[in-house]
């Protein structure tokens, strides 16, 4: 049973206001048994802290946050950090300072910013982690922070991992490329699809799906080489150049995003290979780019990952204010994406 939170759980303490800021974040774990409480209100100033603007994902979802902000007639304080995590420690500062009523963050690593939720924590603000979380030996949700609103990403890996499995028989050398290091989606799409290829993924601790994993994994389906592309399509694209080049017998690539799968689409074509045939490729995410690549046979499939978390997002912050039980991690559902439904819903995607 997911543990919940409400405002009527807090602690009280009597040290409030400027004092409560100079608390280390270990007397600040202990004084405080939840985050910081959100008072019931008609408007709201609200931060909106994004890791970087440098992918359709990234721009779809700081477009529904600021479509939903002002669809309510809340103020949204809204900063891009440019893919730096001291740049977005500060924007976290800078949004503490001018005393927002609650953040919503979508952090770039798991460790550095988690110290910026406790930061935040400490000044009396409630965070919402969006899309990314934080390192829970350093903040844990329920206690630190409100809550993760995100996608199962150890599931999408493992997704992209059984599609790639049937689709290539059991066998495939396969050039994975990576996300950001050291964040959540990066660590997990990884774990998901690693351990479902190696026979050790846990359906039932990951919603279910995929329903089932082979005794034994798939010991032909052997990862070769494997380099962050940081979620960027140019970056994959000379990461996946290079690896390739070293390993001419690669057949398969698993991508963390649609992107850096966009970016080997084009490094395989300038090598003279054709995508879907020579190699065949998964990723994840559900872009407009990415459904039509597979409508011209470019891309085999992609697990989506909604970016649209307005709604979801604003939906939960008014929960929490009015006192409302809040699970520690909201799951979006995701679809799958390939050849027998790309054409179907390419007109909805991002």
């Amino acid at each position: 049973m997911d543990r919940v939170i409400t405002r009527r759980r807090l602690v009280q303490v009597s040290a409030a206001g400027a004092g409560a800021v100079m608390l280390t974040p270990t007397l600040l774990r202990t004084a405080l048994a939840a985050p910081p409480p959100l008072e019931k209100k008609a408007k709201y100033k609200v931060g909106f802290s994004q890791v970087e603007m440098n992918n359709p994902w990234r721009t779809a979802q700081t477009a529904s946050l600021q479509a939903e902000a002002e669809e309510l007639g809340h103020e949204l304080v809204y900063t891009d950090a440019g893919g730096s995590e001291a740049k977005q420690i500060s924007d976290v500062d800078s949004m503490i300072a001018q005393q927002v009523d609650l953040i919503f963050l979508a952090p770039r690593s798991e460790k550095p910013l988690a110290q910026a939720v406790l930061k935040a924590k400490a000044a009396g603000i409630p965070v919402i982690l969006l899309d990314r979380d934080v390192d829970h030996s350093i903040a844990e949700p329920g206690e630190d922070y409100v809550c993760f609103i995100g996608s199962n990403f150890v599931q999408e890996g493992a997704r992209a991992a059984e599609w790639l499995a049937e689709t290539m028989d059991g066998k495939a050398t396969i050039i994975e490329l990576e996300g950001t290091t050291g964040s959540s989606p990066a660590i997990d799409r990884q774990k998901g699809f690693r351990d479902y290829l190696a026979g050790t993924y846990v359906p039932e601790d990951n919603g279910g799906m995929p329903a089932s994993v082979p005794a034994g994994g798939f010991p032909d389906m052997q990862i070769i080489a494997s380099q962050t592309g940081d979620f960027a399509r140019d970056e994959g694209r000379q990461v996946f150049e290079t690896l390739y080049q070293a390993n001419p017998t690669a057949n398969a690539v698993y991508a963390h995003n649609d992107e850096m799968a966009l970016g080997a689409i084009a490094a395989l074509e300038a090598a003279g290979k054709v995508p879907g045939q020579d190699v065949i490729i998964v990723s994840v995410d559900g872009s407009r780019d990415a459904l039509q690549a597979i409508i011209d046979g470019k891309l085999g499939a992609t697990v989506e990952c909604n970016p649209r978390f307005g709604p979801k997002a604003f939906e939960t912050m008014e929960q929490y204010a009015n006192g409302e039980e809040i699970p520690e991690m909201i799951i979006n559902p995701d679809r799958f994406f390939d050849a027998t439904n790309a054409e179907e819903f390419i007109d909805e995607a991002y």
